[in-house]
Order: structure tokens, then C-alpha cells, then sequence
């Protein structure tokens, strides 16, 4: 236990170390298609490491988890089709970076929180109104909207699944084809975030050492998530996850 608490970033009390694995087990099970699984990974993460200093400890967890997504979805979608939506993504990876360089642990606790409720908020009405946003999808702009939304949300919070999700809409892809799209957007994004995040010190040595700690329960988490996806009504899981994850970012946000 010496060892953990002076090498890496991770607490010593026994429950916390239980909640940041579950933390990293749904890393890997938002990769492996249960993509509620995320936001209650953020509010985890955020709680137990700080809000600030979270956004680094995650990073490269994803990075490892979208090498396995990339990898079992290789063969749908292809890398052309992320093309438009990248140099908007690129210009709110560096407004997100600018917003988090300025912001201490408090004031980022409370921006990640609602931005979690916002994202939650948002998932629920795109689940009740999907063809709605799917009309959207034909205003000008809406590429440039989406790409530079998505961009700042992932810097600061790590979170723009949902975005990614409205924008694919528009694209009308088979599940296949949506699930490839959606793996290699985010493999180089996060990519991309790493230099910033390296900037802004929130990736080190010691956050580093964390992720190596941690990367079994991300590898156990793909496991579980392919099994649950298998086995469990989804739609009961994503709901059980939306009240979850509503209640921690609540708590986050209540310090």
C-alpha cells in the first residue's frame, strides 16, 4: 500500500481504490459499446483524483482502450469519413485547453459536474427526439458546431460521446460503419490531447504510473461490457447508469 500511495496518484483508503477501479472498468466497457458507462467513469475519476487532475489520469486509459476499440472495428467505417469534423475538434481541443489552464481544482470540479448533468440532459432528448436532431443535421454549420463542441468538451471533461453520437446521426451509417467512425474520431483526438494535457501537467510520471496500475480493470472492463451487451437488456443498464451517474455528478458538484 507504501508503495501506491508514494509511486502513483492513487488514495489508500480501500474503498476509494474500489471506486477508482470500477472508474477504470468503465473506461472499458464504454468501449466496448456501453457508452452510459462514461460519464459515471468522469464524475468517479473527477471525485476521487480531483477534477482537474482527472482529466490527465483518464487520458491515456482511454488512448489504450481506443486502440482496443479501433482494433475490433477496423473494418467498418474508414478514416476519410472523420476528415470534416477535424479541424473543428482541433480548434476546441485548444479553447478546452486554454478554459482548463485557467481554472483550479475547484472551479473544474464544478464545470466537469455540469457539463456530465448537460451531456446527461442532452442524451435523454436526443433518446426522445432522435428524428428532430436529425433534421438539424441539415443546417449550415452543423458539422463546424458539433466538431468544435465535441473538441472542447473532450479536453475539459473527457465526455463528448454524446456530441460524437448526434453528428453521426447525420451520417446515416450502418451500426458497423458508425461504431469504426466513432473508434478512430476518438483514437485521434485523444491522441492529439496528449501534448496539452502534458502541458498543463496533468499528465506526469505519477499519473502515469496510475494508469499502469489501474489498465487491468480497463482490460477487465472491455471483458464485462462485451459480456453485458450479451447477456443484459441494455436499455435497463443505460437507465440504471443515467440515475447513477445524475447522482455523482451531483455529488461532485457539491464538493
Amino acid at each position: 500500500m507504501n508503495w501506491i500511495t508514494e509511486n502513483t496518484l492513487l488514495p489508500g483508503e480501500i474503498w476509494m481504490l474500489v471506486l477508482t477501479s470500477l472508474g477504470a472498468m468503465c473506461i472499458g466497457m464504454s468501449k466496448a459499446g456501453l457508452s452510459g458507462t462514461s460519464a459515471l467513469n468522469v464524475v468517479l475519476m473527477a471525485k476521487i483524483f480531483g477534477a482537474k487532475e482527472s482529466v490527465g489520469v483518464i487520458l491515456p486509459m482511454l488512448i489504450a482502450a481506443d486502440f482496443m476499440g479501433y482494433f475490433i472495428n477496423r473494418k467498418g467505417g474508414s478514416w476519410r469519413r472523420i476528415v470534416p469534423i477535424l479541424p473543428p475538434a482541433i480548434a476546441g481541443v485548444v479553447v478546452g485547453w486554454v478554459l482548463l489552464g485557467k481554472f483550479d481544482n475547484a472551479m473544474a470540479r464544478i464545470v466537469i459536474g455540469w457539463i456530465i448533468i448537460v451531456l446527461l440532459a442532452f442524451n435523454w432528448v436526443l433518446n426522445k427526439r432522435r428524428q428532430d436532431f436529425i433534421a438539424l443535421t441539415e443546417h449550415k454549420g452543423f458539422t463546424w458546431t458539433m466538431g468544435f463542441t465535441a473538441g472542447v468538451v473532450t479536453m475539459l471533461a473527457n465526455a463528448a460521446g454524446p456530441v460524437m453520437t448526434v453528428y453521426l446521426l447525420a451520417q446515416h451509417l450502418e451500426k458497423k460503419e458508425h461504431l469504426g467512425v466513432f473508434s478512430r474520431y476518438f483514437l485521434f483526438v485523444n491522441l492529439f490531447k496528449v501534448p496539452f494535457s502534458t502541458d498543463l501537467g496533468i499528465i506526469n510520471a505519477k499519473s502515469l504510473m496510475t494508469n499502469l496500475t489501474l489498465m487491468p480493470g480497463v482490460v477487465l472492463g472491455v471483458i464485462l461490457g462485451w459480456w453485458i451487451l450479451k447477456h443484459l437488456p441494455q436499455k435497463i443498464f443505460e437507465n440504471v447508469l443515467f440515475w447513477m451517474t445524475a447522482f455523482a455528478a451531483v455529488w461532485l458538484i457539491r464538493g
